[in-house]
């Protein structure tokens, strides 16, 4: 049996999947009409990282990666537009956006016009992308060291948590079915930072009994 044809339709569901959790921050943007208590710098780099996959996947021709990342990267930059549209912070936040452009253009102009065609530039191209698919997936860990010590877990999501876990498995599932290590190396830190905040759920979940112990995503 072919489990390729599976694993693809798995990577396109779990990942848009946790790509929308992030319309519970545009729903609470909307009501409220402000940006209080929202990062915007996750919904740049997400969107960053999504179209250094998309060209990934076109170098690649895998339509299941472009498929994902250009919905990524819609949804990254409908968020973008919201958050700008109800930030106090104009200024500061169109200079990011700026420093991002900027970034991808340079980023591109290298692999586009500096790199040979062929696999010396998908290769290069992958260990890019990896590298920052790794550090966004690490990068919360000194949160998750601050939620050993207090105990509170409140300020995890666990649908998110359980998005993420399904989501960097089916990729690397797939990327194993392809010997793709490009795909299989940077999503296996999703897998095992999902299994430590199951594991602060399960050890601090008893310590409020009262209200949720985690923070639920409402759509």
């Amino acid at each position: 049996m072919d489990l390729l044809p599976l694993l693809s339709w798995a990577c396109i569901v779990f990942t848009v999947g946790m790509f929308s959790t992030g319309l519970t921050d545009l729903k609470k943007m909307r009501e409220s009409k402000s940006t209080d208590n929202i990062q915007f710098f996750p919904f740049l780099t997400t969107c960053l990282n999504n179209l250094g996959w998309l060209y990934y996947g076109i170098l690649k021709t895998d339509q299941t990666i472009i498929l994902v990342n250009v919905i990524g990267a819609l949804l990254q930059i409908l968020y973008i537009m919201m958050y700008f549209l109800y930030t106090k912070q104009k200024r500061l936040v169109a200079s990011q956006i700026l420093a991002a452009g900027i970034v991808l253009t340079c980023g591109w102009l290298y692999f586009a016009m500096f790199l040979p065609e062929g696999d010396t530039r998908l290769s290069q191209l992958g260990l890019t992308c990896s590298v920052v698919t790794v550090s966004m997936y690490l990068s919360p860990l000194t949160d998750l060291v601050e939620i050993v010590r207090s105990g509170n877990v409140q300020c995890l999501s666990f649908p998110l948590t359980v998005a993420t876990f399904f989501t960097s498995s089916s990729w690397v599932l797939y990327g194993l079915q392809l010997n793709d290590y490009y795909i299989v190396v940077p999503n296996t830190p999703g897998i095992l930072t999902s299994v430590i905040r199951f594991y602060l759920f399960w050890k601090f979940a008893s310590l409020n009994q009262s209200s949720p112990s985690y923070k639920p995503v409402h759509l």
